[in-house]
């Protein structure tokens, strides 16, 4: 999860990445799951290990937080 303008108290994501090889797992679905209308480049995007473009914030700080498939925090 990606927090581009962290507030140094609560991380709010606004980009958030499922890197999973399968295209059954992550973001798709979720999409299924969601029966959503859904942008298949960001879903492409968010699969992967690198950010999209942003610029900085208000509070000119970013904060990722990582957590694993099973759901442990690092």
């Amino acid at each position: 999860m990606l927090d581009t303008d962290y507030d140094g108290r609560s991380l709010y994501p606004s980009q958030v990445f499922f890197p999973m090889p399968r295209a059954k797992d992550g973001w798709a679905r979720s999409a299924r799951n969601l029966k959503a209308e859904i942008d298949e480049e960001l879903i492409e995007a968010y699969r992967r290990t690198v950010s999209l473009p942003f610029g900085p914030g208000d509070h000119k700080r970013v904060a990722v937080r990582i957590i694993d498939d099973e759901g442990s925090r690092a």
